[in-house]
């Protein structure tokens, strides 16, 4: 097992791609913040089968966090996460500082509009102008060939999508499905921030948004089925509900019952905010 080339600087990372680039090589990119769980190496699984190369990106982004919000206390954890690259055959972790991706004098930012409209943007107006200019950055420091995200952080993908069709972006953008655990909990990072007891509520979640996907499909009234939702996520144990919403698949517009949709949905539980999607 070896673990993957380690690079600091967006110079170095170039001379990295434009050597393979020179070989015939096809990259594959997994931008991350880090703290990585087997979800995040489904998405690198994914990104070998379709590349020659991987690079993942390890940067806990501060320009997605409000000053409110757990910078400070996101999970860190390199050495065991280059350790979990070594095992998945991933080539290159990109881990740049804060300093090299934000140098002094940075005033530019990215604003999406669309699938970013509602949602997370209700409650952390903030959080997809970080995504945006953060994912926006990789992609032009990597120039990879196809990038991937996963599906578990929904509204980004769709984020992400727009940024790149918009901006015209040359990188195949891939959604991989969500890793869950034996009973349906949603791999995340922010797990780790959960009590046993919480654990044991949390696994809850993607129960009630199974449910409700279920009756939506089977013609039940949107409205109704969301009510019970909420109010389901609550009896669960949950302390608050941000939304649980029915939305197209690709624009996140309002469902219609003709189109593909998905239900989404976001939870307060203690101190940690927990977010899951399906299709309906």
């Amino acid at each position: 097992m070896t673990r993957p080339q380690t690079v600091e600087t967006i110079a170095d990372l170039r001379a990295t791609v434009a050597a393979w680039r020179q070989e015939g090589l096809r990259v594959g990119l997994v931008p991350t913040m880090g703290a990585l769980h087997a979800g995040h190496i489904s998405l690198t699984k994914l990104a070998l089968q379709r590349a020659d190369r991987c690079i993942v990106s390890i940067f806990v982004n501060p320009t997605q966090f409000a000053p409110t919000e757990d910078l400070d206390k996101y999970p860190r954890q390199l050495a065991a996460d280059l350790d979990s690259l070594a095992h998945a055959g991933v080539h290159v972790a990109f881990t740049p500082s804060a300093a090299e991706m934000y140098p002094e004098g940075f005033a530019t930012r990215i604003s999406v509009g669309g699938p970013s409209a509602g949602l997370e943007t209700d409650f952390r107006p903030h959080f997809f102008e970080g995504v945006a200019t953060v994912v926006a950055k990789l992609l032009l420091q990597a120039a990879p060939d196809c990038a991937v995200f996963g599906e578990k952080d929904y509204q980004q993908l769709c984020v992400v999508r727009q940024l790149c069709r918009d901006l015209d972006i040359p990188v195949e953008i891939i959604g991989a499905p969500t890793v869950r655990d034996e009973q349906g909990l949603a791999m995340s990072s922010r797990n780790a921030y959960l009590s046993p007891a919480e654990i044991g509520i949390a696994r809850q979640l993607n129960k009630v948004l199974r449910r409700a996907a279920e009756a939506l499909r089977s013609g039940a009234q949107a409205a109704d089925t969301l009510a019970t939702a909420r109010q389901g996520i609550l009896d669960a144990g949950f302390d608050a509900v941000d939304y649980v919403e029915a939305r197209e698949s690709l624009t996140l517009t309002p469902w219609k019952r003709d189109r593909a949709g998905r239900i989404l949905a976001a939870a307060r539980l203690g101190n940690t905010r927990l977010i899951d999607n399906l299709e309906i």
